[in-house]
């Protein structure tokens, strides 16, 4: 075997064991995390923002963000803003006296923060639409659920309403 086909074949494996490297690197990557796991339970998702509900679903989605990571500055004015922006003012005042008569958080109607949520439409009529949030408090058999109904205007897509569903 000549010199030039040694540098050859020599280069053709390291470049294949560099490849190889480089492909098995990301999948081996915090195989160890737990929020890997949840992040492969969720791979993939779409939105419509002229769909109510997914506004809904949206505006839950991010507001659960921001008040579950309350060592972030920016979390509570996050969380202001998310409520500006998704309810309107009508909503925002009825939301502010119950938290002033709770002392509680008036989006979720509690002290705390749910793992886990989900959004369904359950109808509409007279202009509104009305989607059932169900808010997951925990994990395994003893997770406790609560549901919440939000009544959104189908013209301006804000929230108009929330109500606990007893």
């Amino acid at each position: 075997m000549t010199v030039r086909h040694r540098k050859t074949l020599l280069t053709a494996a390291a470049l294949t064991a560099g490849l190889t490297l480089a492909a098995v690197t990301p999948a081996l990557a915090y195989t160890g995390a737990s929020h890997t796991t949840r992040a492969a339970a969720a791979s993939s998702a779409q939105g419509d923002p002229r769909n109510v509900t997914q506004r809904v679903t949206d505006f839950y989605g991010a507001y659960i963000d921001s008040v579950w990571d309350n060592e972030d500055p920016a979390a509570a004015a996050n969380a202001k803003a998310l409520r500006a922006f998704y309810l309107s003012a009508a909503a925002q005042k009825k939301v502010a006296a119950f938290e002033k008569k709770n002392h509680a958080d008036g989006i979720l109607f509690a002290q705390n923060v749910p793992v886990k949520w989900k959004v369904a439409y359950t109808g509409s009529g007279a202009g509104h639409a009305t989607s059932r949030v169900t808010l997951t408090w925990g994990d395994g058999s003893s997770a406790e659920v609560s549901r919440i109904d939000v009544q959104s205007d189908l013209k301006t897509l804000k929230i108009t309403d929330l109500k606990p569903v007893r």
